[in-house]
């Protein structure tokens, strides 16, 4: 019974902050262009994380002494929830990470769209696979020239029970092919499905997130098989379900 009122303030928090930072992520980009747009993102992602907080939600990250600077980075990790997003994308805010998703998130929703579309971010198209192929080459292309970050969830598609997916190669190939020069750091996410586990309505209580960053795989130093394997190892090696 206490999950029912929660739920209903934690929706109406995030969506204002959805409504409001849309605006506020305009602003930025129109008149100040990338920096000043990028930084409204990060402040966007941590209200967001604020908002779940209403809900008992707890965050724990361990190994992000371990990130490589200065260098492109190519972030992997298994995918629970929507919810996945923002803790992620606050806490690496200083690596510039771009997600590759799905072409329909690029329209209808306020903010999340507009940062996938003006953010770098890849949207690709499931039902065409040379857009999707020159979409990622794009990115991997703009991740080295600048030395920024991709996020991908190689798994395709959300656990919803937590139990890991096999990992797809096809996004992670095209990437490490055209940012050769970068880092692939695995990353374990624990609990976030758990905060959806009944459903959109009404949210679990209490859920205790962890991320862990592993450490970084130097893409030039493996066959991309070799990679793919001890990727896929290190993130399914913290993964708790429970």
């Amino acid at each position: 019974m206490i999950a029912i009122p929660l739920s209903i303030v934690f929706y109406v928090l995030y969506g204002l902050t959805l409504l409001v930072m849309h605006v506020v992520q305009w602003l930025c980009y129109t008149l100040g262009g990338y920096m000043p747009h990028h930084q409204s993102v990060r402040v966007m992602n941590l209200m967001l994380v604020g908002c779940s907080r209403v809900l008992g939600t707890r965050y724990s990250y361990k190994g992000k002494e371990l990130i490589p600077e200065g260098v492109p980075i190519i972030f992997v990790s298994n995918h629970q929830s929507m919810y996945d997003i923002s803790p992620i994308e606050s806490d690496l805010y200083r690596f510039h990470p771009k997600f590759i998703s799905k072409i329909e998130l690029g329209r209808g929703i306020p903010s999340v769209s507009f940062n996938l579309r003006n953010g770098g971010s890849a949207l690709i198209d499931r039902k065409n696979s040379k857009q999707a192929i020159q979409a990622i080459k794009d990115l991997a292309l703009y991740i080295k020239k600048n030395n920024y970050s991709a996020i991908i969830f190689p798994e395709g598609t959300r656990s919803k029970d937590g139990h890991p997916k096999r990992f797809k190669e096809n996004g992670l190939k095209v990437l490490t092919k055209y940012a050769n020069n970068a880092y692939i750091v695995p990353i374990t996410l624990n609990n976030t499905w758990k905060i959806t586990k009944n459903g959109k309505f009404p949210l679990c209580l209490g859920a205790n997130v962890t991320i862990e960053y592993h450490p970084p795989l130097k893409v030039s130093d493996y066959k991309f098989d070799e990679l793919l394997a001890l990727t896929e190892e290190q993130v399914k090696s913290s993964i708790i379900v429970k």
